[in-house]
């Protein structure tokens, strides 16, 4: 396969999965905001923190508003992580490679565009009703591309580097969207462990579709061990940064055709030290080095997975 055809797969899958957790992190607060007692202060520039936008929000909109937060992450063709970016993005992909994906995925990566650029000329987005119906509809066209992809591309190498692209930047953005927590902080610390507490971290399970799975799981009470377990170590959930990686992993292998526990390129050892990593470390250890600290070496690590892609099958050299 074409580098240049494997990175643009790659990409599409990224930018897909990113317009579609862009989503997710706005409907954290949105959540709250429904459920949290009125008086409330609204914080939204933690959102924007979380992106590592911060400086570029400040500097182009000052204040943190709610109205300029949800257009920003939305709509702003200017800001490339925006949802609206993203899919343009993943549009310019898609054209590119339409020799070797299936018309399908085309016509629905072009079909999710158009609709969030019509939402964003027609600016319907007029009540809390209608922001949410938009933020679902953009995890709904999400979910079709991936269904549609897995349903009418070959399952060759190209695949599998949809699969990578697609699973690292959602084990990147599950981090971020559990970090986002603690980052819409609590008026006191008197509040850890309330019912304002319990319903913060609610809101979050339900904005990673996770709510219903944590409960089946047969967890009684919603605590922050727990949730953060679920939701960075568990092997069966598919949102879960530790499924993410080992879904990634054997994709990754299925291209290389080294078995898995073989290390022979830099990439599959960068691999294999995450993957390993998360399946010996337990929840108490993650605490005891700090959520947010270890959060934020998690994307670090998966920013350097992403690097060694890259240099292994993107930046080719032509042979002298």
């Amino acid at each position: 396969m074409l580098s240049r055809v494997a990175d643009s797969i790659y990409w599409l899958n990224r930018y897909v999965e990113r317009a579609e957790n862009v989503a997710r992190f706005v409907e954290v607060n949105l959540n709250l905001l429904l459920d949290s007692p009125s008086g409330m202060a609204q914080q939204w520039e933690p959102i924007i923190w979380t992106t590592g936008d911060l400086s570029l929000f400040r500097e182009r909109h000052g204040e943190g508003a709610a109205e300029k937060v949800v257009r920003f992450l939305s709509f702003d063709t200017a800001y490339p992580n925006s949802i609206v970016s993203c899919l343009r993005s993943a549009r310019e992909n898609a054209r590119s490679i339409r020799e070797v994906i299936s018309s399908e995925m085309w016509e629905q990566v072009n079909s999710f565009y158009l609709m969030v650029s019509e939402v964003a000329e027609s600016g319907s987005l007029s009540d809390l009703s209608a922001v949410l119906k938009f933020f679902g509809d953009v995890k709904l066209q999400s979910h079709l591309f991936a269904g549609v992809m897995d349903a009418t591309m070959t399952h060759n190498e190209g695949w599998h580097f949809g699969q990578i692209g697609r699973l690292i930047e959602r084990a990147d953005k599950t981090a971020r969207i559990l970090d986002v927590k603690y980052y819409i902080l609590l008026p006191s610390v008197n509040y850890v462990g309330s019912t304002l507490d319990e319903l913060q971290w609610m809101a979050l399970l339900k904005s990673a579709s996770a709510y219903e799975m944590y409960r089946k799981q047969g967890a009684h009470r919603i605590t922050p061990n727990a949730v953060a377990d679920f939701l960075i170590l568990d092997t069966e959930f598919p949102r879960s940064v530790r499924s993410c990686i080992l879904q990634a992993e054997r994709s990754l292998h299925q291209i290389t055709g080294t078995p898995i526990g073989n290390w022979r390129i830099p990439v599959e050892r960068t691999m294999g030290r995450l993957r390993a990593d998360l399946d010996y470390v337990t929840i108490e250890e993650i605490f005891e080095t700090g959520l947010h600290e270890y959060l934020d070496g998690l994307q670090s690590r998966m920013n350097e997975v992403d690097s060694k892609i890259f240099e292994t099958f993107f930046a080719l050299q032509p042979v002298a």
